[in-house]
């Protein structure tokens, strides 16, 4: 098992960055819809009172009033959950933030259905498609708190439209303080020098040449310990993490489908449109190889603890092994 020193929720990274980053000068506003504590953003206003707007709940409104500032020459961050941004305003984020690709940061907590007990109406598992279907927008997904603070440094410091995605509990942190990852002395040196998150690069987890397991978000610890399960049976899993849905590591992909010739893709989302669409379209055109897709799969969310709804959608490490046995038998022999 991947072992954490602690555990935070991804979420709360927004506002104490976009914080140190305007205290480093960088010309940062933020349009909040009333949601603010829980996407941490409030912490930004309660610092920087005059860059901070809040709309109340008019999620279409902040879309609009922060493409304005972005037109302005402000780095415009907005913020609320993925089921009102972008689910509430898909014609305001189109028109106004993707079309002319105004830099626009839609940072979008309580992603997936490990928002929990607030059931199906409030778990966004159709977001990500959503904002891969507009060719301007970044979109990431970041494993874990450490992650998420680098991804909203580097969407402030790149001009053009983000999406980034969060989550409401606290989870297992992948990466430490030092941006080093957790894990036995023969995966650091295996990762080499310490983790930093780069657009368009996944990041190798855990080298393997039997299968590949790319996950994102909350699914990236699940595909660790996955890997574990799997390596108790002789069977070497590399596993990558996805955190870049758009720009994607393509090379990383095909490395993977030459060098393994099984993959499995692991999501807290749709697997249609989502990690594991993106995943299959470039293998089907680079090099074709056995595919499984862990995620949701025609079906909505419910109401529970949101690791027990982890259980009952089968976002299991488990799942995650059984997936990677199938590919393997379907590997050309």
């Amino acid at each position: 098992m991947v072992q954490a020193a602690r555990t935070a929720a991804s979420r709360e990274a927004l506002g104490p960055t976009l914080v140190r980053l305007a205290r480093e000068g960088l010309d940062i506003v933020v349009v909040d819809a009333d949601l603010g504590v829980s996407t941490s953003a409030a912490k930004f206003g309660r610092e920087f009172p005059d860059r901070f707007f809040t709309m109340g709940v008019a999620e279409a409104n902040m879309i609009g009033v922060a493409a304005g500032l972005a037109a302005c020459g402000k780095i415009a961050f907005a913020s609320s959950f993925a089921v009102f941004a972008p689910e509430h305003c898909l014609d305001q984020v189109r028109m106004a933030v993707a079309q002319p690709g105004l830099n626009v940061k839609l940072v979008a907590s309580h992603g997936g259905v490990v928002t929990g007990e607030d059931g199906a109406s409030a778990q966004a598992i159709e977001d990500l498609a959503i904002m891969l279907s507009m060719p301007t927008f970044r979109v990431i997904v970041p494993a874990d708190v450490v992650e998420a603070e680098q991804a909203v440094e580097v969407a402030a410091r790149s001009y053009g439209p983000f999406y980034i995605r969060t989550v409401r509990p606290k989870t297992v942190v992948i990466y430490d303080d030092s941006l080093r990852p957790f894990g036995s002395a023969q995966d650091r040196q295996a990762q080499g020098r310490p983790y930093r998150f780069q657009l368009g690069r996944w990041h190798l987890l855990r080298p393997g040449l039997d299968v590949t397991v790319m996950a994102c978000g909350v699914m990236v610890k699940a595909a660790l310990d996955a890997a574990e399960l799997l390596a108790r049976e002789g069977i070497d899993c590399r596993v990558l993490n996805a955190s870049s849905l758009r720009p994607m590591d393509r090379e990383a992909v095909v490395a993977a489908a030459a060098e393994t010739g099984a993959i499995v893709t692991a999501e807290d989302h749709l697997v249609h449109g989502g990690l594991g669409g993106l995943v299959a379209e470039t293998v089907a055109r680079e090099c074709p190889v056995p595919m499984a897709f862990v995620g949701m799969e025609d079906r909505y969310g419910t109401s529970g603890r949101w690791d027990e709804l982890l259980e009952y959608f089968h976002l299991t490490p488990d799942r995650i092994a059984e997936a990677a046995r199938e590919v393997m038998a379907r590997k050309p022999r």
